[in-house]
């Protein structure tokens, strides 16, 4: 059980980091989709993520998407020794915002 608490750590970690990808903004400037979906995550984490990737020269804003809803499944696998089963269930919210990042001086 012990071994297993270093992976847990860092899955819990990783599961509350914003993902980006790099795309362009409405005016032609490289910009970047931030992800911060999920229920371990909020909007500061977008706008964190943004401020990591822009730097000291800020950045724009062009868009801000939210949607809620509500997930559920399950899973059940047998074998000769038994059989297991399992159900979740919950809400989650999808956040996104779409920035470009200033220029320096501007």
């Amino acid at each position: 059980m012990i071994r297993w608490v270093p992976v847990v750590a860092v899955l819990a970690f990783l599961g509350g980091c914003a993902t980006s990808s790099q795309t362009f903004a409405p005016d032609g400037r490289p910009a970047y989709s931030i992800n911060c979906s999920g229920y371990d995550r909020n909007w500061g984490m977008c706008f964190e993520k943004a401020g990591e990737l822009c730097g000291s020269a800020g950045y724009d804003v062009y868009d801000r998407t939210a949607e809620s809803g509500w997930v559920s499944g399950a899973t059940a696998s047998a074998n000769p020794s038994g059989a297991t089963r399992s159900a979740y269930a919950g809400s989650t919210t999808a956040r996104s915002i779409l920035v470009a990042c200033k220029r320096p001086g501007r």
